[in-house]
């Protein structure tokens, strides 16, 4: 579809009033428009981690606009190819990448942990609204626990581990964990995220799979004798596993409280290692998060203690110990409150084309076991930055737009419709909208039909206005004749029959449709032929400047590279014709080998 995509501010009356030519309608009667396909749903995020420096900033101590321009690259990256969450780590270990009383400035900002950005800025509020300018969702990224990291500079006298000792314990690799059986621990953790949730636009905040330390972390058990002494002397009766796991259950569960009694909107989403447990189901092996990192991770699903789940499924399909169809399905059955099953997936492990096509696969297999709610983060931004990655996903399953799925238990309230106007220029018509209650509208999504064909444009919050084309010109008819050949322009254009708009709000309701009918299209926008022409001619020579090998090969060429041994020295033929084979057809590989 070849949309002007010009985004143009909103006409005056005085100019609508002038636009005697050309004519809407409100749609009724026989001028229904019909069924109008809605927008894609799907959940499309990927993960920017900030520890150790990984996605950003790409090294501590970058100037402020070095900075700015790393994290507008990296937003711009995520609009191009139509995803529409961050994940952005905003407490690595128990610092800020924002202003914060509780917590020191991050080391892997500044270079120097508890110094703040020269000249200022306020990193969290500067992502918050570059994302959504661009109609993404931000999700700000805490790990709950982890309160030193080897790589996370000199500890200073900011730092947790020398503000507050009693609360934490020193691991044999050089990091320092918050004792999560502390009540001072819940306490400052809780703190921590409710600054974010009260001071900060956000959209959502996110945990992953730190809860106690992996082993590797330390050489024998989690130090935390002291506590457990205090337990027991107490009168505590629970086993060491089940204490632990207790103290982490009554964290999140009291947190989900907290945040939708400040902020019902904002989501609370986990990504947990992806295996609760070892034959869960029967087929999977693996790390048991249940046993080693006190997560009941389970259980937080069961209950409903969040608003979506992202557990970290980093196989491959056919991996048969930890498959991630297998383990997806699992999830899917322990979601008992419906909430938003989006699952981790990465490209990270194999950036070549079999780990791109994996992902791919992935992906597809999210949709259609999830069709109800599908969607994936990808860990991490860093694989989008190459571009095979990339445009394998913008050719492929993100080659449309789509909207956040919405979270009804949150909110199922619609958005009023918007209000509509248009204006005519020779070409386009121009589209504008406004809402009486825009604090309400998170994105607008501009539905336009040619002849009988819709199709959508999903506009930012910020955007007031977009021009549409009146005529749809079908250049792909060109590619099985000459454009010499077509003696009518007429035969290459559609005209545009409806517009119609919506609001979306920021749990991702719609509103109902505001549609108008095109009734009369302006003499002038008819292009000329000679136009088309040497647009065609044009993009015809750009597509071939451009050209590519695909991102991801197709089956029988990986089948051919990967069998070259077998044909090696031999005289071969490609039968193309199946019935040349025979009844019993044999297998490519045979037809290959010339057996």
């Amino acid at each position: 579809m070849n949309i002007n995509r010009m985004v143009l501010a909103v006409f005056s009356l005085i100019f609508l009033s002038l636009s005697g030519f050309f004519s809407l309608s409100q749609s009724a009667g026989d001028d229904d428009p019909g069924n109008i396909p809605r927008a894609d749903r799907e959940f499309r995020a990927a993960w920017i981690a900030s520890v150790a420096n990984i996605n950003w900033p790409s090294k501590p101590g970058l100037p402020v606009d070095k900075q700015k321009a790393e994290a507008i690259e990296l937003l711009d990256l995520l609009q191009e190819n139509n995803f529409n969450a961050a994940v952005f780590q905003v407490r690595p270990q128990c610092d800020a990448l924002y202003k914060s009383e509780l917590e020191p400035w991050s080391y892997y900002l500044t270079g120097k942990q508890g110094q703040a950005p020269e000249p200022y800025y306020d990193p969290l509020e500067f992502w918050i609204e570059e994302a959504h300018k661009r109609g993404i969702e931000l999700h700000v990224w805490l790990n709950p626990y982890r309160a030193h990291h080897p790589d996370g500079g000199k500890i200073t006298e900011h730092s947790i581990v020398k503000r507050h000792p009693e609360l934490v314990v020193e691991l044999s690799s050089g990091y320092w964990w918050l004792d999560p059986s502390l009540e001072g621990t819940r306490k400052h953790s809780t703190a921590v995220v409710m600054d974010i949730v009260r001071r900060y636009d956000v959209d959502g905040v996110h945990f992953d799979d730190y809860f106690y330390p992996y082993p590797s972390y330390n050489d024998g058990d989690f130090p935390d004798g002291k506590s457990w002494d205090e337990y027991l002397n107490s009168g505590g009766d629970l086993s060491r596993g089940d204490w632990r796991r207790e103290s982490v259950n009554i964290f999140i569960e009291d947190l989900y409280d907290a945040i939708k009694d400040e902020k019902p909107y904002v989501k609370f989403g986990l990504s947990p290692f992806g295996i609760w447990r070892p034959d869960n189901p029967p087929s999977i092996q693996g790390f048991d998060q249940y046993d080693r990192l006190y997560a009941d991770a389970k259980l937080w699903l069961n209950e409903g203690w969040i608003d979506y789940w992202t557990p970290q499924l980093y196989w491959t399909i056919n991996r048969i110990p930890q498959s991630y169809p297998v383990l997806l399905g699992w999830w899917k059955k322990q979601n008992e409150y419906k909430r938003n099953l989006w699952p981790g997936i990465s490209v990270g492990r194999g950036r070549d084309e079999q780990g791109i096509d994996e992902n791919i696969n992935q992906i597809m297999i999210t949709r259609g076991m999830l069709p109800e709610s599908p969607g994936v983060v990808h860990w991490s931004i860093g694989a989008l930055q190459e571009k095979g990655y990339a445009d394998a996903l913008k050719e492929g399953p993100y080659k449309n737009q789509a909207l956040v799925p919405p979270s009804p238990w949150l909110d199922d309230d619609e958005p009023s419709q918007p209000e509509i106007s248009t204006f005519a220029t020779d070409r386009q018509l121009i589209v504008s909208w406004k809402h009486e209650n825009p604090g309400d509208v998170f994105r607008t999504v501009l539905y336009y039909r040619y002849e009988d064909t819709w199709n959508y444009k999903i506009l930012n919050r910020d955007d007031p206005s977009f021009a549409v084309p009146f005529y749809d010109i079908d250049f792909s008819s060109l590619r099985r004749r000459s454009i010499d050949d077509v003696k009518d322009v007429n035969e290459l254009l559609s005209p545009l029959k409806f517009v119609a708009v919506s609001a979306v709000d920021r749990v991702g309701n719609e509103s109902e449709l505001s549609v108008l009918k095109v009734n009369e299209i302006p003499e002038t926008a008819v292009p000329a032929m000679e136009e088309i022409s040497a647009r065609y001619k044009s993009m015809q020579k750009a597509r071939r400047e451009n050209r590519k090998p695909p991102a991801v090969k197709l089956g029988i060429e990986v089948l051919v590279e990967d069998s070259l041994h077998l044909i090696k020295d031999k005289r071969v033929g490609l039968i193309t014709n199946p019935s040349a084979v025979g009844p019993d057809l044999r297998s490519d590989i045979d037809i290959l080998a010339g057996t």
